[in-house]
């Protein structure tokens, strides 16, 4: 009997994802980065409020917590664990409980999880997130566009897989959660006024005099 095996990755990967990266880093500089910028505890809202050091702590921690659920549910039960733990993650950073349901929007923690499955891949897609990131200077459309390519990605990894119905449906499911937190800059896409980044404007890291 493995069934209760689901239930305990889920709520690790849950209470794991809760684990916010962007709050723990802001903190080091007495404020809570969901008072600031879009308001989301996530990587691109701590870059544009502290800087690229902070940014990329924020980007690691993230990505770690969802890669350490998916290796747990890894394993646990394998690769159906896997998704589990990664997936739950996600979630868990996205709506987390004892942050008020106030997260980030997925990405970090969405890559981790892909590299907890394929790490190439996972490198490949943090790859064009990047170009697309720094050709339109939109960090959501390459977040949106990025998200989008994770069922396509994995329909070439696992074609031929007897579990590739669950890969792809979990793919799909991962892609929809993470394009779903961005619904707020879909829409200010739509009525033209979503922020651009311009990344040389962005400081290593904030005056110390704040800390």
């Amino acid at each position: 009997m493995i069934w209760w095996r689901y239930p305990v990755i889920a709520v690790a990967g849950y209470l794991l994802g809760n684990i916010s990266m962007g709050i723990i880093v802001a903190s080091r500089y007495k404020m809570d980065i969901r008072n600031y910028g879009s308001g989301s505890a996530g990587t691109t809202n701590v870059l544009r409020t502290l800087g690229w050091l902070p940014s990329a702590m924020t980007l690691v921690g993230d990505a770690l917590k969802s890669f350490a659920a998916a290796m747990l549910g890894f394993w646990l039960l394998g690769d159906p664990g896997l998704l589990v733990g990664g997936l739950c993650a996600i979630i868990g950073h996205n709506w987390p409980i004892f942050n008020g349901f106030r997260g980030g929007k997925g990405m970090a923690c969405a890559l981790g999880m892909v590299c907890a499955l394929n790490w190439p891949v996972a490198l490949g897609l943090l790859g064009v997130e990047i170009l697309i990131a720094g050709l339109t200077g939109y960090v959501s459309v390459a977040s949106i566009i990025t998200s989008a390519l994770f069922p396509v990605v994995i329909g070439f990894i696992y074609p031929e897989s007897g579990n590739f119905w669950v890969y792809l449906g979990f793919a799909i499911a991962l892609a929809v959660i993470t394009i779903f937190s961005h619904r707020s800059n879909i829409r200010r896409l739509i009525n033209g006024n979503e922020n651009r980044i311009n990344f040389k404007k962005i400081r290593a890291k904030p005056d110390e005099t704040k800390g």
